[in-house]
């Protein structure tokens, strides 16, 4: 009886009847499931309130608790080495994905004929992001500015050198760190009590995605959507998989132990969502403090790894629907844009595919008049590029504080067995 009691009363399975009811309710009743879209707006609003205060808290904290600058850039350039050969692997796979599958050949779109009106609003924003204002945007206006608009690489930013600065003055700043520990410690307090409204807002999310949409939109861009899924699998198991291995745990372990939250990721489509709780299981599972505050913060724009295989597939899927054909160059060139402006494309709905939009316009070897044709789909795709992108940052996490000597295995084993039994 009281396991039943657990089961109704824990988030994953409150998610998980939402999502369930939610899509019932969409495919019923669309017109008033499309209605339900504040729910899910307003709980993500929530998030994106606390995540900026969240992320300084932590990564100030991390720093601050580093024995010393050498560690900091010690874990900094570790850090840079993993993101970098993850997401360098994950744009790889979506290309070579895309090429063995060919999800968009014989579609043999003619761009004349789409309807380009619904890209506008995308194509002013990836005028406005490009390479150069990207570089420039990582850089608030004033210190207030940054977290007004919520805005995470300028936020990043300003924990670092803030960070940096606390570190090397300790003895001076005692009660700096302490107050930033206390903020910290409210602000999670915080976050639990919004996660509460979890249910709600994957019912509003998903009753949107299914009324407006519909299950049948998947029908024509169905393979290219289950394509995209695959890939995401195929990566999560073979590439984090090793990881994981590599680090002394089963992928599969680590997933069901982070099922509460992956559940909220897949009813809202956002990874910033499960981002604090991620956080404090990764804690108990063992890592140091110090370095889940660093790495998982600065992986939710830097390590994106579900957001770039969509990037490169999406991009050959759109070349194979409109017969362009892409040289060895320019696919390089494309990979090496990505790796630039895939940084910062954070796990809120809609983000992506603007930063797609942004790199298209970068490239210039496809029209971006081209996204057109997957822009109906893309909803479908976000709860996958979320679920990559937070697993993936767990992993990132656990092989990190393993190379650094800062994970406890044989706490992790034990977690990650009890959750297991």
């Amino acid at each position: 009886m009281s396991l039943k009691i657990s089961i109704l009363k824990s988030l994953y399975f409150q998610v998980l009847i939402a999502i369930i009811l939610a899509i019932i309710f969409g495919h019923f009743y669309p017109t008033q499931a499309a209605a339900m879209k504040p729910l899910g707006d307003g709980f993500i609003k929530l998030i994106k309130m606390i995540i900026g205060p969240v992320i300084f808290c932590t990564i100030v904290s991390g720093i601050t608790g580093m024995e010393s600058k050498k560690g900091l850039g010690r874990i900094g350039l570790k850090m840079f080495i993993y993101f970098e050969i993850l997401t360098t692997l994950a744009l790889i796979i979506g290309f070579t994905s895309a090429h063995l599958l060919k999800p968009g050949v014989g579609m043999n779109i003619d761009l004349a004929h789409l309807d380009a009106s619904q890209m506008q609003s995308y194509t002013e924003k990836a005028q406005h992001n490009n390479f150069s204002e990207f570089l420039l945007n990582i850089i608030p206006n004033t210190l207030i500015d940054a977290f007004a608009k919520g805005e995470i690489l300028p936020i990043l930013l300003i924990s670092i050198l803030l960070g940096f600065v606390l570190l090397t003055h300790k003895e001076q700043t005692k009660m700096v760190i302490e107050l930033v520990e206390q903020v910290g410690t409210a602000m999670f307090k915080i976050v639990n009590l919004i996660m509460r409204l979890a249910p709600i807002g994957a019912f509003g999310a998903m009753s949107f995605t299914i009324g407006k949409y519909g299950i049948s939109t998947l029908t024509n861009l169905g393979f290219f959507v289950l394509t995209f899924y695959g890939t995401c699998v195929l990566f999560i198991f073979l590439v984090l998989g090793l990881v994981a291995w590599l680090c002394g745990f089963n992928i599969w372990h680590f997933l069901k132990y982070i099922k509460e939250e992956l559940f909220v990721v897949l009813g809202t489509s956002s990874s910033e969502s499960a981002l604090p709780n991620l956080m404090k299981k990764l804690e108990n599972l063992g890592c140091k403090k110090s370095i889940v505050g660093l790495v998982v913060p600065t992986g939710y724009s830097f390590n994106l790894d579900g957001t770039c295989i969509y990037f490169t597939l999406a991009i050959i899927f759109l070349t194979q629907a409109i017969n362009i054909d892409l040289s060895l160059t320019q696919e390089l060139t494309i990979i090496l844009v990505l790796l630039l402006t895939s940084k910062g494309a954070a796990g809120v709905t809609g983000s992506g595919f603007i930063t797609l939009a942004a790199t298209l316009s970068v490239v210039g070897d496809i029209p971006l008049s081209a996204l057109a044709i997957i822009l109906g789909v893309d909803r479908f795709m976000s709860e996958a590029r979320a679920l990559t992108n937070i697993i993936g940052n767990g992993v990132a996490t656990l092989a990190i504080a393993k190379w650094e000597k800062g994970l406890d295995e044989k706490k992790m084993k034990k977690a990650l067995q009890e959750e297991n039994i």
